[in-house]
């Protein structure tokens, strides 16, 4: 009924006293509640708009709302108040802790105005009461003349309180007790999750942490608590602060919801969007971080990436993702304490406790709601893990009944096999006694081998013997002694070095013998010094077995013509007349004797050679 009869007054008398009565504590006036003027200019001072002739342009706007601030312009507002004498001090607050600035002009007598500074843009510790609202205290028993000149950079919600000094404390202790249980849920919800993530190493554990605590930062920051305890002495960055927070909780939700709705494998189109979209988030954020702060007051636009969130999360919760559906309802709540804000700022519901902290009450129960989600996350997994554990223990079970009846048939089997293998081991073993029997028979007729062996191996040897020493050698006889080139060439080498080696330049007693042409290369000159070399085979250029034959027959005198000789060797005639030509110069020359100690070398060489094999 007063504040009807107090703005019915408004209407028709210019600018009324305010009379504040005693039994109320706390008295609240909204923009639409006050006389202001819109300074469109930014430029008027305190001593224009103090003129009498000034005051005619200040009035009411009933259909005023917080949504209708212009942040270019700067609002005057006189409030003219009287307090009542017995009820001691009074506390004069406004509500909105992000206001930029505030400049007070404040009278007792309407004549000398005190000017107070207050707004976010200044030190806390200006402040005259270190509260995270802008107060000015004031005497009780006082009539004030009062004007603010209210700028901000933001939407402001212009609100002023008159309180009782004891309804200030009251509600100030009661606020902030509040604020610790909020901030202690989210503190204590942070050290489960972080906790379980050290334990478990699932990242969206982390990644829940880091968004509770971001919306835990963000509330401060739009609280004021923020700016009293962790920055106070930091008015520029406090500016941007709620703007780096709201991008942190808009970072943090979007991976943790693509994380634990698993978009990329359950919403694959939608997963694509949303990451679109929060990649032109990043680049907004740098922009406005970096060149253009005003860009953190676009605070609307959070709604299209917490909307697609929200959407995905009913999507999957719709393809059959059961621990989306707790999911689903936090972001629910949260959409509720933003369409609750909206509703105050748009005037369209009350201002009241409940409405004013209605988003901090829906951040808690999203934050439950979002615990729900990961706990049933985890009780689905442990139930499906159970029941994969009773599959696997009844399977066992199976198992084992098989496994047990396939023993038994397998022992029986065994047995059978036993017996089997009992029969068959006596006949094996009577076989190897039969076997061994007939070992030793067949070692009695082997020894008897070997002896006769070894009576043929030397009647061969003696009949060869003779063989050899026998005059008129057939040539296919003749070549079972002078059998190759290079056995010819190794009876020549063995022949001419039998008193040993000396070479022929220099005499040096050592050489290397090359295995293929049994020649001989002095260690010390290098010369190389072939078997023919000074022998009538020098030169020769057929077989030397062949050759050797030649000189075979010549010295036995045989009766072969050179036609024979020729055809037996399939050469030339006159190949072997020039041959035998050698042979009688050397005969003429050194006789008979070497040549046939050369053969006779040979022989003995080949008896040898045959009784070593």
């Amino acid at each position: 009924m007063l504040f009807s009869l107090f703005f019915y007054s408004l209407f028709f008398f210019q600018q009324p006293v305010l009379e504040i009565p005693r039994e109320q504590a706390e008295t609240i006036l909204s923009i639409n509640e006050l006389y202001y003027f819109k300074d469109t200019t930014n430029q008027l001072t305190f001593e224009e708009i103090s003129k009498e002739s000034f005051q005619n342009k200040f009035h009411l706007s009933p259909n005023f709302k917080p949504d209708d601030y212009n942040r270019k312009s700067a609002y005057w507002v006189k409030l003219n108040f009287t307090l009542p004498p017995e009820n001691g001090n009074y506390v004069l607050e406004f509500y909105d802790q992000t206001i930029d600035s505030i400049d007070a002009h404040i009278s007792k007598d309407g004549q000398n105005f005190e000017m107070i500074k207050l707004g976010d843009a200044y030190p806390f510790s200006d402040k005259n009461l270190k509260h995270k609202n802008f107060d000015i205290l004031l005497d009780g028993g006082t009539e004030y003349t009062s004007y603010f000149r209210i700028k901000n950079s933001q939407y402001a919600d212009i609100r002023i309180a008159i309180k009782k000094i004891d309804r200030f404390i009251h509600y100030s202790l009661s606020e902030y007790f509040i604020y610790g249980l909020f901030y202690g849920m989210i503190l204590i919800i942070s050290l489960h999750n972080i906790l379980i993530f050290l334990a478990i190493q699932e990242k969206k554990y982390l990644y829940y942490t880091m968004y509770i605590l971001s919306v835990g930062l963000y509330a401060m920051c739009i609280d004021g608590i923020a700016y009293q305890y962790l920055w106070p002495d930091q008015p520029e960055w406090n500016q941007k602060a709620y703007g780096v927070a709201l991008f942190s909780i808009i970072f943090w939700s979007v991976i943790f919801s693509e994380t634990f709705l698993n978009t990329k494998k359950r919403s694959p189109k939608l997963h694509k969007i949303i990451h679109a979209v929060l990649i032109l988030r990043i680049i907004l954020f740098l922009i406005a971080i970096f060149f253009d702060n005003s860009l953190f007051r676009l605070r609307n636009i959070e709604i299209i990436p917490l909307s697609l969130i929200f959407i995905a999360g009913i999507v999957v919760w719709i393809r059959g993702y059961k621990p989306a559906r707790f999911f689903v309802l936090a972001y629910g709540f949260l959409f509720l304490g933003f369409l609750l804000k909206a509703l105050v700022m748009q005037s369209i519901i009350p201002f009241n406790i409940l409405t004013y902290y209605s988003l901090h009450l829906c951040f808690i129960l999203e934050m439950l709601f979002l615990t729900f989600a990961l706990s049933d996350r985890v009780r689905i997994l442990k139930s499906n893990r159970d029941r994969a554990l009773k599959r696997i223990v009844s399977q066992h079970e199976q198992n084992a009944i098989i496994i047990k009846r396939i023993n038994k048939e397998l022992e029986r089997k065994v047995e059978e096999r036993t017996e089997d293998l009992k029969v068959k081991n006596q006949l094996l073993e009577d076989t190897n006694l039969k076997i061994s029997q007939q070992s030793q028979e067949i070692a009695e007729i082997n020894s008897m081998l070997d002896l006769d062996n070894w009576r043929l191996k030397n009647n061969l040897k003696k009949v060869q013997k003779e063989r050899l020493l026998k005059k008129n050698l057939s040539y296919e006889e003749f070549l079972e002694i002078f059998k190759s080139k290079e056995w010819c060439l190794n009876i020549l080498a063995a022949f001419k070095w039998k008193n040993g080696y000396l070479c022929q330049k220099c005499n040096n007693e050592k050489y290397i013998e090359d295995a293929s042409s049994s020649a001989r290369r002095c260690t010390k000159c290098g010369y190389n010094e072939s078997p023919t070399s000074s022998t009538i085979f020098k030169g020769t250029k057929f077989p030397l077995p062949k050759a050797f034959y030649i000189v075979y027959s010549h010295l036995n005198e045989d009766n072969y013509t050179l036609d024979e000789m020729a055809l037996i060797l399939q050469m030339r005639r006159n190949t072997v007349w020039q041959f035998k030509q050698k042979i009688e110069q050397e005969i003429s020359k050194n006789g008979k004797a070497n040549l046939n100690a050369l053969l006779y070398f040979g022989y003995e060489r080949s008896i040898n050679y045959i009784e070593f094999q």
